[in-house]
């Protein structure tokens, strides 16, 4: 009776935390109908091009988790505060083809007189409670307050560390248009965002945004969910067209097809904007590989590669520089220039490259 009771006052705690507003909302209503429809969705949940195991070959969720607790990497996070400097969004010359990284997977970017962001978190954590994926010492240079008028907000996906609620959320009055993956509005929507503001797509599809700015979308190999249910909205990486730059902004994905066919179909791109980091080969399906990261690249017909995903959080076993050291090698060797700025720097968009390797610099 006893064990009933810790039983079901556990069960009733956790749906009362799962149900607060930070855990977003499951589609319902035409946006669920519309997602019933999608080529993607089957059996009641999205699935990616090719099948994709969470895990790989013949790893189990016991060994990983034995695999962080017993092994833990010591440079998992930077021992010293990470250099960065703070760029004034709201006076950059609007004229300039700019791009300014917030760590991991938010960036700001003017182009051609538009103002975009990506998978904003700027609170200080990655996670539904703020103790947990703590971002590192000197990375939390920016607050909403610290961003202008918003054009473009891209959503890639509906993880933590890709789509935060209180950034979001005080960011609304300054947002134009969202434009992100088919389920994603539905947590938009119960934060408090215009149905008319969010523009909600499948893979494969062409939104016309005007002045000459285009968005495709594209498939990714990853997942989704914010709570204990999972794959019920889209995971998606854009093309996007300006009048004079062409980027492919990646969400998280491991490696596969599809790269290739955006470099054949839409390539070749000025810049391709992909994630590095938080891999292991325990969950190689959805995370690329340093060296996958390369050939992408590679697929992509990119100019230059702006490796992302690092140096704000840490949600693999690996050092906290580990990958950025791999891609900067790796990148040499096959005559890739990148584009590595520190945190709040102003990033040219219209330069060869920006690779000075700031990380090497870092006391650890």
């Amino acid at each position: 009776m006893i064990l009933l009771i810790i039983v079901a006052t556990f069960s009733i705690l956790l749906i009362i935390f799962l149900r607060q507003p930070q855990f977003g909302k499951l589609p319902a209503g035409e946006r669920l109908q519309r997602i019933q429809k999608s080529p993607n969705y089957k059996n009641g949940q999205f699935r990616n091009i090719n099948p994709t195991p969470d895990l790989a070959e013949g790893t189990s969720y016991f060994t990983v988790m034995k695999y962080f607790i017993f092994n833990k990497n010591k440079r998992s996070r930077p021992e010293s505060v990470l250099p960065s400097v703070k760029t004034n969004l709201h006076t950059l010359d609007p004229k300039k083809n700019v791009l300014v990284w917030f760590g991991h997977s938010s960036y700001f970017m003017q182009i051609d007189g538009k103002k975009i962001l990506v998978d904003p978190v700027l609170c200080g954590y990655a996670s539904p409670v703020n103790f947990t994926t703590r971002s590192y010492p000197g990375t939390d240079v920016y607050t909403p307050e610290d961003i202008p008028q918003i054009d473009y907000l891209f959503l890639s996906h509906d993880h933590w560390d890709h789509l935060d609620y209180k950034t979001v959320k005080e960011l609304k009055p300054k947002v134009g248009k969202v434009i992100t993956a088919l389920g994603v509005g539905a947590h938009l929507e119960r934060w408090g965002y215009e149905k008319n503001k969010v523009i909600e797509t499948d893979w494969n599809e062409e939104v016309m945004l005007g002045n000459g700015f285009v968005v495709n979308t594209i498939p990714a190999r990853h997942f989704s969910g914010r709570g204990l249910i999972r794959q019920k909205s889209l995971w998606i990486s854009f093309v996007l067209r300006t009048p004079t730059l062409t980027l492919f902004i990646g969400g998280d994905s491991g490696y596969d097809s599809h790269f290739a066919t955006a470099g054949i179909v839409y390539g070749p791109f000025d810049l391709a904007i992909l994630e590095c980091g938080q891999y292991d080969y325990y969950w190689k399906y959805i995370h690329m590989m340093p060296h996958e990261v390369v050939q992408a690249t590679i697929d992509l017909k990119a100019k230059k590669l702006m490796p992302v995903h690092w140096g704000k959080f840490s949600l693999a076993n690996h050092a906290w520089d580990d990958p950025i050291r791999q891609i900067s090698e790796l990148s040499k060797s096959k005559n890739i220039p990148l584009l590595t700025p520190m945190i709040g720097e102003e990033a040219d968009l219209n330069s060869s490259s920006l690779s000075r390797e700031w990380w090497i610099e870092v006391s650890c």
